[in-house]
């Protein structure tokens, strides 16, 4: 999996100090309505004023070209701002002296325009999402928002009533029109916090209170103006300000990189919202009962009773759809998996009628660093688009689960393994193809474990197991899919007993690090060494890289064991440069450890603790990285590179073929992988391109490393080609640090030039 960035962590920054300023005039305007006494003052009520209009507006303009004119919500809300200030703009200049102006007037249109754009942009906002919640949660969200209405109806009473008795047709539809919107956009906004399992991004409570503050005012000023005691300057005019400058504080934070814990993560009670409104709308019938109330708000309060006791009536229904039902995909989920499973693996009495089923399990590659370097928001939204094109890949009749996290199930009734292998190739395709997800694409990959019906399990727990296994092979060996084999149950049983020994392994100190000597092929010198970990297993012995990585990888382990080589072979480092042996210490980092945004600064930090220069440092990194996220890459290394770390190409030759990325990226080295050395000195074509690869690189002012070095033929050629450095067997193998210790004083009493 990978992830192309439009290098969004350090983009955008420099216009925050527009938020800052949205608030700084409103806090300016506030002050200078409650001190500038009575009577119009221009300063206030029209510089400052319309400063805390048209800046906010500015703050979303500049979210609508950061976001590329992708966002509908960001634009509409946009649109709504702008029209909201250029109507309160055409108000000041076109008011009398005395602060009036004839009802209705252009500015009015202006003034409404903002609510029905508003209510689009929170439709655009949440849209996607509500057809993947569960039908109590868009039920409660109706119930938040109806209690809503009602309230606000019955407070209105009085402004819909005046407005009705407007003679003119149409100042009566646009006053009514006011109080209509105001009570449209508040019902969304308690539909909104009424469904906790809506993901709105980050800062989404300054949207809400925003709106909020925006809505209230409105209510103020209508029943002030029925009473007739509203004049121009009041300090209620700087609720409208607050509004908006809360919104802005929104709409600044879209396609922003989040720092920290995502403000998105609402933590509301799932059932407070449509119980306040519940009690709300009892509330207005009750008081219905004493004293007169509108009709409106009679018809709403009961109408949000009237829903709230339809889970009570159908809450049977309602209750074993949702435990069966997954929350974030709308998928069935693990328990109606094993509850339909059973009609489904059915045994036939007569073997020539024998029905046949397939199982496939799912997990997605390498999900963990989308969670890690993008956030769990952007998990999710994956998780969501890759549950729809499996639904749509998949044959009629396939049953379709998630089991949880990044794994999913498949049942194929009346399927054997030829039926299965074909689904797998179309599952994978339909995946291969780039997701969008506001500004990145994200490409994934899957392996898929198939276990077969009654061959391979005779219950849903069988073949679990069995496909698990098949997973875990098809993920190990890159193959993309696997059917199970017998021989691969005693693997499975070794891959978990292994990963329980990894854990204990990684915070018992069971890692040990060997070096391997890197020499200067032109003066024998030893110029570096590689920092290779191995485990160090308490009753299987000394345990190769090839025998845990893969485990570690796919455990999320990673990271922890590469912090552990760092500080071990830095440690090292350490202890050589106190000794008189400057050496660079290369460590090999993988994929998963640089999607990390934050794994530079560790890095340097973890340098610069210990004292040593950062150029005692490299870093070696893998063609496939580089190739599959140049942005990412290119990030990435140049950050280490103005820090003075070096960067190290490892296995040069062996991934693809483009070497564009030779020229784009921060190098200093390329190691040239032993399958090139190994044939050369047999091998006439081979010799060719070891001598032709050394050039480019030299012509591109990197240095070149050969690995794999295994004869004083091979050396000697090397050194003839003008390879930089040699690292192999012939030299040294991978030995503990002592043994490289006596190795290196070793090589001192030997005369200049010497190799063993």
């Amino acid at each position: 999996m990978w992830v192309s960035w439009r290098d969004r962590t350090h983009r955008g920054d420099g216009d925050r100090w527009l938020i800052w300023a949205v608030f700084v005039l409103v806090a300016a305007y506030t002050l200078g309505l409650l001190l500038h006494g009575t009577g119009p003052s221009p300063l206030v009520d029209i510089w400052l004023g319309e400063l805390t209009q048209w800046v906010p507006v500015a703050v979303f303009w500049v979210a609508v070209v950061r976001t590329g004119f992708t966002r509908g919500d960001v634009l509409f809300a946009t649109l709504a701002v702008t029209f909201n200030a250029a109507a309160d703009t055409y108000y000041v200049l076109a008011m009398d002296a005395g602060g009036e102006l004839p009802f209705p007037s252009p500015a009015d249109f202006g003034y409404l325009l903002f609510y029905p754009l508003m209510l689009v942009a929170l439709v655009a906002l949440v849209r996607r999402q509500m057809r993947g919640l569960a039908w109590s949660v868009l039920l409660d969200s109706a119930v938040g928002a109806l209690g809503a209405a009602a309230v606000l109806a019955a407070v209105l009473g009085p402004v819909l009533t005046e407005a009705a008795d407007e003679s003119a047709i149409l100042a009566t539809a646009v006053a009514v029109a006011y109080p209509v919107f105001d009570l449209l956009l508040v019902a969304a906004i308690a539909g909104i916090a009424a469904a906790p399992g809506l993901h709105i991004g980050p800062r989404w409570a300054f949207l809400v209170g925003g709106l909020v503050v925006f809505a209230g005012a409105d209510v103020v000023y209508a029943l002030l103006e029925v009473s007739g005691t509203y004049i121009v300057g009041v300090p209620l005019d700087a609720a409208w300000a607050l509004g908006l400058a809360l919104m802005a504080v929104w709409v600044d934070a879209t396609d922003r990189p989040q720092r920290g814990t995502v403000v998105g993560d609402r933590k509301t009670p799932a059932l407070f919202v449509p119980a306040v409104a519940v009690a709300a709308g009892l509330g207005v019938l009750i008081l219905g009962t004493q004293v007169v109330q509108p009709v409106a708000a009679v018809i709403l309060a009961s109408l949000t009773v009237s829903l709230a006791a339809i889970p009570l009536v159908f809450r049977q229904r309602l209750l074993r759809r949702q435990a069966r039902t997954d929350d974030l995909t709308g998928l069935p989920n693990r328990r109606a998996l094993y509850t339909d499973a059973p009609a489904l693996l059915t045994l036939s009495r007569t073997p020539s009628r024998q029905r046949h089923s397939a199982l496939l399990l799912l997990d997605l590659d390498r999900f963990k660093e989308v969670n890690d370097s993008l956030g769990h928001d952007v998990g999710d939204r994956l998780l969501v688009l890759v549950s729809g094109r499996l639904a749509a890949a998949l044959p009629p009749g396939a049953r379709l689960a998630r089991l949880g996290g990044d794994e999913f199930a498949i049942l194929l009734a009346d399927a054997g393994e030829a039926e299965a292998t074909v689904v797998a190739l179309g599952l994978r395709d339909a995946l291969a193809q780039t997701f969008a997800l506001e500004g990145l694409a994200v490409q994934t990959s899957v392996s898929i474990g198939i276990a077969l019906f009654p061959e391979q399990g005779r219950d849903l727990s069988d073949l679990l197991r069995r496909a698990d296994m098949a997973m875990y092979k098809a993920k190990s060996g890159r193959h993309g899919h696997h059917v199970y084999q017998s021989e691969d149950d005693s693997h499975g049983d070794t891959r978990l007993r292994t990963l329980q020994d990894l854990r204990l392994g990684l915070t018992d100190d069971q890692l040990v690090v060997y070096y391997q000597p890197k020499i200067g092929l032109q003066n024998g010198e030893v110029t570096g060494v590689e920092a290779l970990v191995r485990w160090q297993h308490p009753t299987r012995g000394l345990l190769l890289p090839e025998d845990f990585l893969d485990l570690v990888e796919e455990s999320g382990l990673m990271h922890t064991l590469t912090r552990i080589v760092l500080t071990k072979a830095l440690d090292q480092a350490v202890l050589w440069h106190a000794g008189g042996h400057a050496l660079t210490i290369a460590v090999n980092i993988s994929a998963s450890s640089l999607v990390n945004v934050e794994f530079p600064e560790e890095v340097v930090r973890m340098v610069n603790a210990r004292r040593l220069p950062a150029s005692a440092l490299m870093l070696e990194v893998t063609e496939d990285f580089l190739m599959s996220d140049r942005d990412r890459a290119r990030d990435v290394l140049t950050r280490l590179r103005e820090a003075g770390i070096q960067i190290a190409v490892d296995d040069f030759g062996t991934g693809y073929s483009s070497l564009s990325y030779l020229r784009d990226l921060p190098i200093d080295e390329l190691k040239l992988d032993r399958s090139f050395v190994l044939p050369m000195t047999h091998d006439a074509r081979a010799a060719s391109l070891v001598a032709s690869t050394i050039e480019l690189a030299h012509s591109l002012g990197l240095r070149m490393v050969a690995e794999g070095v295994e004869s004083s033929v091979a050396y000697d050629e090397l050194a003839r080609y003008g390879c930089d450095h040699a690292q192999g067997f012939f030299m040294s193998r991978p030995i503990p640090a002592l043994e490289l210790d006596e190795w290196l004083a070793t090589r001192h009493d030997l005369e200049p030039g010497a190799v063993n």
